[in-house]
This record gives C-alpha cells, sequence and structure tokens, in this order.
C-alpha cells in the first residue's frame, strides 16, 4: 500500500520554491549582466580606471549611465557595442587615448543627454560627427589637441545647451554655432577659452542676445588689440556678464608681443563705451527686445509716462509680442523717452531701460530714393539736350549767311532810303552848284572795301551814287542786314 500524503503539505512548499526559484534567476543576471571588469550598481556601470584597451562586450542593455574613463581607450569603432543602449544617458570616455572617433560610433546610443569626450587626444571634429545624438544637452570636448572644427560638425543637435571646448588649439571663431537663427538655438553655453584665438567677428559678436553672450567665454586667448575689442568687452562688463565678469583678469589681447588686460589699453585712447539710444523716423515700424541675460523670463514693460505696455494695442502705436519684445506701428513724435523692462525668472531678475529717440520726418523707402534717383538722371539728360540745342541749331545771324545775289533794278533796298525826303543829288551832275548842295544825314552799316568802322567814310573814298539810267535805274545800296538803317553813327554827306 501506498502511504497516504497531505495535499497540504505541497502548498506550503510553493512559496519557498518560488523564493528560491527568484534569488537564483537574481544571481545568474548578476553574473551574466555586468562585466567582470566594472562596478554595476542598479543601471550604473563604472569601469574607469581600469586600463581597459577596449569597452567590454556584454553591456546591459538597461544601462543608464556608462563610465569608461582613465582608461587606454584609442579609437571608438562604430562596433564599439554590440548591444543597442536605448537607455543610455550619459557615457564618460575623459582622460583616455582617443585619436579617432567613427562617425557611426553613436548610433547605437540615440537617446545620450550627456557625453564626456574631454582630456584626449582628438585633432579634428569631421562632419556630422554628433549628428546621430540629436537629444545631446550637454558635450565636453576640452583639454584635446583640436585645432579643425568643421562647420558641419555639430549638425543635427538641436537640443545642445551647453558646449565645451576649451583648452584645444581652435585659431578660427565658429560663428556658425552662436548666430542668430544657427544650428544650436538652445546653446547657452560654448567655452573657447584658452585656444588661439586671434582675431573675432566683432560686429557680429555684438549683435547676439544677452544670453548668448552671458555664456560665451572667450579668456585666455590671444586676441589683436583694438578699440572695437575694448568697446565689445566694456559693454558685456556694463551688463554684467558672467563670461566677462567671471575671468575680467584672464581676458587679454596682443600688442608688439606684449600681453594687455582688455579693460587696460590705455595706450590706444579708446573712448568709453556708451549705451546708444534706439533711432526711429516718424511712421516707422519698430521692435524693442528685452534683451536679458536668461531664457524663458516674464517680462513687462513700462512707457515713458510709468503706464503698463499690455498685449494689445491701447494705444493705437505699441504693444507687447509673445517673446515680450516691445513692437511699435507707425511710431509718432510722443512714443519716444526711456521705456523699462522689467524681467521676472525663477531665481534671476532683470530691469532693463532702453532709449527711444523718434525724429520728426519721414524716411524715404527703396522705391521713393529710386525714382528720385531716376528723375534726376533725366533732368541731366534733358539740359544736356538743351545745352547742345542751343548751341548747334540756333537761327543765323550776319555771319551765318551765304552770299546774296544782287537786287532787282525795282527792289529798292531800305538802307538806300535816307531820312531826308529830298530827292538823291549826284554830286557830278551840276558841278558849279555847290551851294546848292543839300546836306542830309544817313546812317549806314559798312558796305564795302570803301567804307570803315560804323558805316564812316573812308579817307579818299565817296559816297557811291546810283547811275541815272533813265526808267531802268539802279540804285546802289547795302545789300546787308535791315539793321543797316538803325545805325547809331550819323555821316554827313
Amino acid at each position: 500500500m501506498h502511504p497516504h500524503r497531505d495535499p497540504r503539505g505541497l502548498w506550503l512548499l510553493l512559496p519557498s520554491l518560488s523564493l528560491l526559484l527568484f534569488e537564483a534567476a537574481r544571481a545568474g543576471r548578476a553574473v551574466v549582466s555586468c562585466p567582470a571588469a566594472c562596478l554595476c550598481a542598479s543601471n550604473i556601470l563604472s569601469c574607469s580606471k581600469q586600463q581597459l584597451p577596449n569597452v567590454p562586450h556584454s553591456l546591459p542593455s538597461y544601462t543608464a549611465l556608462l563610465d569608461l574613463s582613465h582608461n587606454n581607450l584609442s579609437r571608438l569603432r562604430a562596433e564599439w557595442t554590440p548591444t543597442r543602449l536605448t537607455q543610455l544617458h550619459s557615457l564618460l570616455l575623459s582622460h583616455n587615448h582617443l585619436n579617432f572617433i567613427s562617425s557611426e560610433a553613436f548610433s547605437p546610443v540615440p537617446n545620450l543627454r550627456y557625453l564626456d569626450l574631454s582630456s584626449n587626444q582628438l585633432r579634428t571634429l569631421d562632419e556630422f560627427l554628433f549628428s546621430d545624438l540629436q537629444v545631446l544637452e550637454v558635450l565636453l570636448l576640452y583639454n584635446n589637441h583640436i585645432m579643425a572644427v568643421d562647420r558641419c560638425a555639430f549638425d543635427d543637435m538641436a537640443q545642445l545647451q551647453k558646449l565645451y571646448l576649451s583648452q584645444n588649439q581652435i585659431s578660427r571663431f565658429p560663428l556658425e554655432l552662436v548666430k542668430e537663427g544657427a544650428k544650436l538655438p538652445k546653446l547657452t553655453l560654448l567655452d573657447l577659452s584658452s585656444n588661439k584665438l586671434k582675431n573675432l567677428p566683432l560686429p557680429d559678436l555684438q549683435k547676439l542676445p544677452a544670453w548668448i553672450k552671458n555664456g560665451l567665454y572667450l579668456h585666455n586667448n590671444p586676441l589683436n588689440c583694438d578699440c572695437e575689442l575694448y568697446q565689445l568687452f566694456s559693454h558685456w562688463q556694463y551688463r554684467q556678464l558672467s563670461s566677462v565678469m567671471d575671468f575680467q583678469e584672464d581676458l587679454y589681447c596682443m600688442n608688439s608681443k606684449k600681453l594687455h588686460n582688455v579693460f587696460n589699453l590705455s595706450f590706444l585712447n579708446c573712448g568709453e563705451y556708451q549705451e546708444r539710444a534706439w533711432e526711429a523716423h516718424l511712421g516707422d515700424n519698430l521692435v524693442i527686445k528685452c534683451d536679458t541675460k536668461h531664457q524663458g523670463m516674464t517680462k513687462v514693460w513700462v512707457t515713458p509716462s510709468n503706464e503698463r505696455v499690455l498685449d494689445e494695442v491701447t494705444n493705437g502705436t505699441v504693444r507687447v509680442t509673445e517673446d515680450g519684445s516691445l513692437h511699435f506701428k507707425k511710431v509718432q513724435v510722443e512714443d519716444g523717452g526711456v521705456y523699462t523692462c522689467y524681467a521676472m525668472g525663477e531665481t534671476f531678475n532683470e530691469t532693463l531701460s532702453v532709449e527711444l529717440k523718434v525724429y520728426n520726418f519721414t524716411l524715404h523707402g527703396h522705391h521713393d530714393t529710386l525714382n528720385t534717383a531716376y528723375t534726376t538722371l533725366v533732368g541731366c539728360i534733358l539740359s544736356v539736350v538743351l545745352v547742345l540745342i542751343y548751341l548747334y541749331l540756333t537761327p543765323c545771324r550776319c555771319w551765318c549767311r551765304g552770299v546774296e545775289k544782287p537786287s532787282s533794278h525795282q527792289g529798292d533796298s531800305l538802307s538806300s532810303s535816307m531820312l531826308s525826303t529830298t530827292p538823291n543829288h549826284d554830286p557830278m551832275a551840276g558841278g558849279d552848284k555847290d551851294d546848292g548842295f543839300d546836306r542830309r544825314v544817313a546812317f549806314l552799316e559798312p558796305a564795302g572795301p570803301g567804307q570803315g568802322q560804323n558805316g564812316k567814310l573812308k579817307p579818299g573814298n565817296t559816297l557811291p551814287v546810283p547811275e541815272a539810267t533813265g526808267k531802268g535805274q539802279r540804285r546802289m545800296s547795302d545789300p546787308e542786314s535791315v539793321s543797316s538803317v538803325f545805325s547809331d553813327t550819323p555821316i554827313v554827306v
């Protein structure tokens, strides 16, 4: 006979068996998941200071933080981990000997937010090197040997907020990283200190928002000394920007192979910085930004008459936009004055004052200027044409007429008509009647070789007298202009 077994005993063994299996599985997971050279604590793996030449294999997929610093890693290839680490948010690779990083090295870690590559031997940052890190927020590259930064090295990194490039050999300022509307819209800190920068794009840097300039560190660079550089950093000092206030003693420049503090350039006789006012003309549209040192602050504007500017247009001219800017539509003269912006944040408050000057006249637009220039050009051309017409097409006077044919026997010239009503006297007829010779006055133009200036007779010449030929008598007359009868010199005949 088989002994009778109590079923209640089986039910009592089930909890113990389950607990034993759970512990075995837990122990087996710990042995398989954590590499031998690493120290594992939950989802954190610390493999630092192990003299590792390569990254350990069989990394657990749930790893959130991986520390591989202070090892002997020299190359980071695309297959450095066979496991896709989608939960990894922090990767520490500092203090190695990395001199090569594949452009596909970060494909297995697409959700990385913190990457430390400092204190390695990197020399160049190639294009699209970090393009797979689209959610990365902090990137540390200081203390390398970086000389060249490709303009596309940081493409597709819209979430990057802090970039450390100090203690390298960079000689070109990467303006594309900070220029307004650039590829890194959230970048609030760019450390370029202790490099080999000599020239800066000063006008572009002056136009940057204050929240970018507040985190733009440029100290310990051999910058060229000039007044424009002095004006730039004096403005930043006036605004109390951290990038200047924290390292005033380390901001220097080079002149004649000597180092000078940027704020002590008396040998250049640079003028002191003065905050400039905004200028506008009557009827202009204008936007004034509240240029705060931090983003995401609540902004309130107050007019020169101590009235708060609302989001909607109250007086038909000025309102506050969604980003906290002051927008003027068709500005008027009475809109001039000092406006105050009160910015409030979680840990920081700031007050800014902006002066607006409005000129009481309008400024011609582009099309008006073009029309004015065109009108002026046409006027000049017409003036030249009129001058040419006057010089070359004026009606001819005496000097431009050709030789005229002698007048007919019936066409007496006006010049032959004397102002006297007495008939013509023939001096050759009746030479013994000198006493009865009539004296008369005539005004004549020079008519021939026998006459002098203003119609005067030359000595030895006689007044030409027409010959009496009967009915067909012809009279000699002045064949020149009609104006000969109006000559102002009298001649006594």
